[in-house]
């Protein structure tokens, strides 16, 4: 543990003593703290109730962060982060385990994402958070209730549903950079037993990099427009159905990466990252029978994705030995799920009434057509793919006695793939696999739970599609994880101070990891090649830490804190003993917010996080950065101003590299390292009218 970790430490210890301190002497008739409900599980639970390390982010905190989509809102969460490499975060990483990137190959997930029930796994720019009620990440292996593609955890997004009575919002932001953004949401009951809600949200932004060579500040920009909709049907009083329907359609720009590394680009074609996504899925919940209530989830979604980009940076001629080269890939995406699940009814329990229970079956089936045009490709290449998985599970909770709770849960997945491509390369791995957990839960008193937890987590094998990897380098197996935690949550003082604690330990066998190969092309430059291999193994663990607290009627104080430590093991290899890719050491997110009072506001934030390696790779890392956010503004009963900054430093930190990579033949294409910038500082006004 190094000296910055431990100063980090004794900072949060001394600031939870005080927080404690101060709560001694606060008065127990201010204001309790609201209480938040986890959906995404089998039930609905209090968050202080479920035995697992769990951050929800709520819609209070996602308007008063002024958040337009999921990565802005992952520093709220310990041990999360997320991966450049496009124009909005497509991969995440819970536990320092995660995708960063996708190219040819086909992808199985290491991090599930659910919104509304639909399945963006792998796809995350779709994740805006317009109408969003709350983010829940799970974290840790979700073996049992989600599978394969939650090795790491789950994501899950829920968006508000139609009330009972009419109400809407319009909402409007002009920031820097020319951002604009319009949104409006109206809801209310169509009749008696039918309620609906629509929402709709246009975003424009020339983005934060200027190409130089073409005199444009918008190579990078934002156009984006997300259209959502919700049914509610009380088909009877045993029945009720739900719609949702999702349209989201990002043409945005990527001109990301300068051979100097900053945000000026020299890119003679800029790329673009977009995605033109439908979805629907319908929901049931049938309370007709006696001992269980059926629920089924059905979706379905059609992504139309297209990931492009100038692959040497700069303009033909910036030298003698320049090369041009352009990089596409547009993938046609179908995915079909369906969930049937029975859970019990109070009364129905077994085992002498002391155990709840849920069984369900579980379908997915996933088509991806994949189009590469690539400069140096004499054709363009094109790839098939199609995955169907089929799980059964259950999971009981038992009630040993008033004070200890004993969960255990088992998922047995099949999971069947085929693939073929133009260069007439064809594979069918087929595989069954088995996650689960058991969870022992006391009860210390009215205030505090302890928990225990082993679980098993699974990610399917697979295969490397690009032609010229060895064949040695052609296939990887599959990855299994155990967990290991141990954690308290509770609610003291009145319920004016929340939060939880976890440590965790995993064990991770037949690493997924990603590698890379640079070939030489006879013009001195370097083509880079994406794949897939398996470390022997890997271990992950650390501690994470949240806290609110209430500490007057007017002020709430908020941390969030993440230690992780990990490792890759195999003999031989550059990595073999190192940090695994995108895994800091710590991440820390402190918020304070004031209400003056009188409609008067203002939230100040500051999120932190530790030097990270960019790949397994390379040793390339990013710097350790701190950001701070700051928002002041008015309401009434039916508007609200405000005025924010984003990155008030206006610090410069890493989201994406490579090292060890050549591509300016300025210097003769010698090996340097190249970064991706997050966002710069950024001032803007919202105002919010509600009806």
């Amino acid at each position: 543990m190094n000296l910055k970790t431990v100063s980090t430490l004794s900072v949060l210890c001394l600031a939870v003593q005080a927080i404690n301190a101060q709560a001694q002497d606060a008065a127990t008739t201010q204001t309790q703290m609201d209480t938040l409900v986890v959906t995404g599980g089998f039930r609905d639970a209090e968050l202080q109730d479920i035995p697992s390390s769990i951050s929800v982010v709520d819609q209070a905190a996602i308007d008063a962060r002024g958040a337009e989509h999921l990565e802005e809102i992952l520093a709220l969460t310990p041990n999360v982060n997320f991966a450049g490499g496009s124009n909005r975060a497509r991969f995440y990483q819970i536990r320092g385990i995660g995708e960063r990137s996708q190219f040819v190959e086909p992808l199985n997930p290491s991090v599930g994402l659910l919104v509304d029930g639909i399945d963006m796994s792998g796809i995350g720019d779709a994740a805006s958070l317009l109408d969003v009620k709350q983010v829940e990440v799970f974290r840790g292996p979700q073996g049992t209730l989600y599978g394969a593609n939650a090795l790491a955890g789950l994501i899950n997004m829920t968006t508000n549903a139609p009330t009972d009575e009419y109400e809407g919002h319009i909402e409007t932001t002009l920031a820097d950079h020319d951002t604009r953004s319009l949104q409006a949401v109206v809801s209310g009951p169509a009749s008696d037993t039918v309620g609906y809600r629509f929402a709709v949200q246009k975003l424009d932004s020339d983005g934060f990099t200027e190409n130089d060579f073409l005199g444009r500040d918008d190579t990078e920009g934002r156009d984006e427009l997300t259209l959502r909709g919700k049914l509610r049907i009380d088909a009877s009083d045993d029945l009720t159905v739900n719609l949702t329907a999702l349209h989201v359609n990002n043409d945005n720009g990527y001109d990301a990466f300068s051979l100097d590394n900053n945000r000026h680009t020299l890119s003679d074609e800029p790329g673009h990252d977009r995605n033109e996504t439908t979805a629907l899925a319908i929901n049931t919940a049938y309370s007709g029978f006696e001992a269980f209530e059926l629920q089924t989830t059905l979706s379905a979604a059609s992504s139309n994705l297209e990931y492009g980009y100038d692959e040497d940076w700069t303009y033909t001629g910036i030298h003698a030995s320049g090369y041009s080269s352009k990089d596409n890939y547009e993938r046609d995406r179908k995915t079909l799920s369906a969930d049937v699940r029975l859970i019990s009814e109070p009364g129905a329990e077994i085992f002498n009434g002391s155990t709840q229970w849920v069984v369900g079956a579980y379908g997915y089936q996933q088509g991806v057509d994949l189009d590469r045009q690539y400069t140096y490709l004499s054709s363009d290449f094109h790839s098939e793919f199609d995955a169907d998985r089929l799980a059964l599970y259950g999971q009981l909770e038992t009630a040993l006695n008033s004070d200890w709770t004993l969960t255990t849960g088992l998922r047995v997945e099949r999971w069947d793939a085929e693939y073929s491509d133009s260069d007439g390369i064809t594979a069918d791995p087929s595989e069954t696999l088995w996650g689960g957990r058991a969870a022992l839960e006391y009860m210390l008193n009215d205030d505090t739970v302890l928990y225990g937890l082993v679980s098993r987590g699974y990610k399917a094998g697979g295969f490397n599609s690009e032609g010229s990897l060895p064949a040695e380098l052609r296939e990887f197996d599959t990855e299994t994880m155990w967990n290991y935690e141990l954690g308290m949550k509770g609610s003291w003082l009145d319920d004016r101070l929340t939060g939880q604690l976890a440590f965790f330990y995993q064990q991770r066998d037949d690493v997924q990891i990603k590698g890379s190969r640079l070939v030489p092309r006879a013009d001195g430059s370097t083509e880079f090649i994406d794949y897939t291999a398996n470390s022997a193994e890997g271990t992950n663990y650390g501690i994470e830490l949240e806290g609110s607290y209430r500490a007057t009627e007017q002020l709430t104080l908020f941390m969030a804190t993440g230690l992780l430590y990990t490792e890759l093991e195999e003999s031989g290899a550059s990595y073999d003993g190192r940090d695994q890719a995108h895994a800091p050491n710590y991440q820390l997110a402190l918020v304070a917010d004031y209400q003056y009072g009188n409609g008067w506001f203002s939230r100040i934030e500051m999120d932190a996080k530790d030097a990270f390696y960019l790949s397994d790779r390379h040793d390339e890392k990013t710097d350790s950065y701190t950001l701070f956010n700051a928002r002041i503004g008015y309401r009434q009963d039916n508007w609200e101003l405000a005025l924010w900054a984003n990155n008030l430093t206006d610090e410069d930190y890493i989201v994406r590299g490579f090292g060890s990579f050549g591509n300016d033949p300025r210097n003769g294409y010698i090996t340097e390292p190249y970064y991706q910038f997050g966002a710069p500082r950024q001032i803007g006004l919202t105002a919010k009218l509600n009806f």
